[in-house]
Parts: structure tokens; sequence; C-alpha cells
């Protein structure tokens, strides 16, 4: 039977032997204190990869001293929950530890209801999904969800260290010696991921020839070599996909231009080209808008350089687009006068269109009053004319709030000003 890999073998048996997550599992805090309780409820725990979600949940299980049967929602079907349901009944309770728990089912979900409900299974769930979003709210509701971070490199590095003195599941057998900057190397590129550290370390090792007195040595290079580069995670339906990209709009609306480019380097690298453009578009009219109008328009422009010339060299217009929009003036008039406009309309009675607005373009219209007192504004000298044009439950309300940006809007704020002033005491 093929050798486990390192990750897997040093998984943690209790929780005193868990890297990382001192907000959950450290003395006092959550997990800890429902293991020395012994009071489990029905948890989910989500997070990147390599965390320690389901590290965690053997740990529990371990401390716990309690029977557990792992099971993965996607590969498992119905009857190995039943199996596992079978063991609880005989055991008197069972935890089951379920890997891609987002990737339940329907009638995997309806089947193992019941036993959560009644507490015959405690169900230790592990996604790298935000459970708020892809998990049934029928099984959420009857769990506790808890966040894990990425590890920090002071965390992985403990346990290389660790498996380097394991005999037993680790390479403490192998006789290693491994050179500082090696294992912080392998610490800080993993990208807060153990797993993917702990199996960079182990193809190291094992591709390393032994010297004349049997000892590995593992120095910088052969690091750099088993771990490439940085472990980049980046799950395009998962949160750290929707925090960088809030991240860089909110850079860009604060003119940050740095912190946009260093944003929109990681969605390149994610080569996530189609959330790039939509975010960008967004930006260039929700946040620059009326202050440089053209914005948006080279940003399209930019957007499809990008899209036809297509990665590595996308990133050129992409970054000219960015740059553009952090340094541009700033304002979201138009899109709070609409979002304004459109919380009347959802929470205002508002009225009929008036009578002269209405459509007269049909036999009969004239008799009906339609469009009968319509002033037609070219027929005036000044272009505009003084007649009542919102429904008279909101004749009143104002929407649109100018502000003193770009020369545009300001040229826009003027117009809207004496147009208002012109009106003072009479309808709109």
């Amino acid at each position: 039977m093929p050798k486990k890999p390192l990750a897997f073998r040093m998984r943690p048996k209790n929780l005193s032997e868990v890297i990382g997550q001192q907000h959950l599992v450290s003395e006092g805090m959550i997990i800890w204190r429902m293991v020395k309780a012994k009071q489990l409820s029905s948890m989910i725990m989500y997070g990147p990869p390599g965390t320690g979600k389901t590290s965690i949940a053997m740990a529990i299980a371990g401390s716990m001293n309690m029977p557990y049967r792992m099971l993965n929602a996607v590969v498992n079907n119905k009857k190995d929950m039943e199996i596992a349901v079978e063991e609880a009944k005989m055991s008197g309770q069972l935890i089951l530890i379920l890997d891609e728990v987002h990737r339940l089912d329907k009638g995997k979900q309806d089947f193992l209801l019941p036993f959560l409900e009644n507490g015959l299974i405690i169900l230790i769930g592990a996604t790298t999904s935000n459970p708020f979003h892809a998990i049934n709210p029928a099984i959420r509701s009857r769990c506790q969800i808890f966040e894990l971070q990425p590890l920090m490199p002071e965390d992985i590095k403990v346990a290389l260290e660790r498996s380097l003195i394991d005999k037993e599941n680790g390479l403490g057998q192998s006789n290693v010696v491994i050179a500082d900057e090696a294992i912080w190397h392998l610490a800080e590129m993993s990208g807060g991921d153990a797993r993917s550290a702990l199996n960079a370390l182990e193809l190291a090792v094992l591709s390393s020839e032994p010297d004349s007195d049997g000892i590995v040595y593992i120095d910088l290079e052969t690091a750099e070599q088993s771990i490439q580069k940085k472990n980049f995670s980046h799950d395009k339906n998962g949160d750290a996909h929707y925090d960088v990209l809030s991240a860089f709009q909110k850079s860009i609306r604060g003119s940050d231009v740095d912190a946009a480019l260093h944003y929109l380097a990681r969605l390149i690298e994610a080569g996530d080209l189609p959330s790039i453009a939509r975010r960008l578009l967004v930006t260039a009219y929700e946040d620059i808008g009326l202050a440089s109008p053209q914005a948006g328009v080279r940003t399209l422009h930019a957007i499809e350089a990008a899209e036809r010339v297509g990665f590595p060299e996308a990133r050129i217009p992409l970054a000219n687009a960015v740059i553009e929009l952090c340094l541009s003036p700033k304002s979201n008039t138009a899109y709070k006068a609409i979002d304004a406009a459109l919380h009347d309309i959802q929470n205002r009675p508002i009225g009929e269109v008036p009578l002269h607005l209405k459509d007269s373009h049909y036999k009969g219209a004239k008799q009906l009053g339609r469009g009968n007192d319509y002033l037609y504004p070219h027929n005036y000298e000044k272009g505009w004319v003084n007649q009542q044009y919102l429904p008279d439950a909101l004749r009143t309300s104002t929407y649109y709030q100018p502000k003193q940006t770009g020369k545009f809007e300001q040229a826009l704020a003027q117009i809207h000003k004496n147009l208002n002033r012109n009106r003072n005491g009479e309808h709109k």
C-alpha cells in the first residue's frame, strides 16, 4: 500500500498538537471549552486550503476519545452515511467528519438532518467555501460556524520542525539537516498552507541523496525547487476571490494606486480577466462617474484591448485603466441619485404620471386629456419651460445632489443650480 503523504501522517491527534487557529483551540477559546466540557455541537469550519480544518476535526475526535468516521460529501454516497448512522446507534454517538460539506446534495442532507437534530450524529464539516453562501440553511442552522485563518509562516515552521523530529509519522528516521533559510523559504512561500509546505519538505527529502554518513542536506536551492513558487490560493468561487475584488474596488475608490495595482496583480495571477473587467467598469461609473465621464469610455477601451491581446500582455492596458481611475476625481452622485429614486419606488406611494406627460399618440387620447397641457421645451428661448414632471406624490422629491469634483460635474452642478433658482418657489 502506498505511503500516505507527510501532511496526512502529521495530522494532530489532539487539540494540543494543532498548529495555529489559536482563536478557536487555545485554552479558554470556544472549541477548547467544548472539548473540555465534553459538550460538542455540530460545526462547520471554513477557510483556505491547508489551514487545518480536517486536522482540527480529527484532533477534536481524538481529544474527546469518541468514535468518528471521515467521509467526503462528493465521493461518499448515501449508503456510506447510513453505515455511519448505524455505527452511531451502536456506540450511542458518532462524530461525522465531512469534507467538502458544501457539496452535500439534498438527498444526503434530508437523510442526515434528523440525526443531527437528535444529537446521534455530531457533524464536523470542512469546506473552503463560505457556508453562509454555499451551504443549505437547514444544515447551517444546526451547526456552529467557525472561520479558519491562513497560517502564519511561524506556525508553518513549527509544523515543519515537528515533522523532522517525529520518527513514527514524520521524517525523523531520515537524518535530515535543513538550512535555516531553506525551512523559512518553505514556510513563507506556502501561502499559509501547511499541507503545501509539508509535502514540499517531503519532496525535498525524498529527492535528495544522503551523503556518506547517511545525512540528507536540504539547502535553499533544494527548497526553492521543491515548492517552485508561492502557493497562490485564489478560488474563483470562494471568499478569497470576493475579498480581493472588494479590496480592489475600495483601493481605487480610495485613490491608493499601489494597493489597487497589488490587487490587480493578484487577479491577473489568478487569470480572472472577466472579473477584472466587470469590476473596473462598475468602478468607473460608480466611483468616478460624473467627475470624469471619459474615464468610463477609456476603461471600456482598455478592457477591450486586454480581451483582444489576452494575458500576459493584457496586464498593460489594465494597469493603465487602474492608474487613471485611482487618480481621477471621484463622484458617486449618479449612483446615489438612482438609488434614491429606486428607494422611493420601492417604499413610497408614487402616484400617476401627470396627465400632460402621458402618451397622446393614439386616437382619442386628447379627449381623455392626455398631453393637452404639455409645454414643448424647444418652443421656448432658454430650451426649458417650467412645468411639473414628477407625479404629485413625489413632486418635491430631489434625487441628484451634485458635487464640486471635476470640471464636467462642476459645470453640471452650475446648470442644475441655475435651473433650480429659476424654478424657485414653483412646480418642477
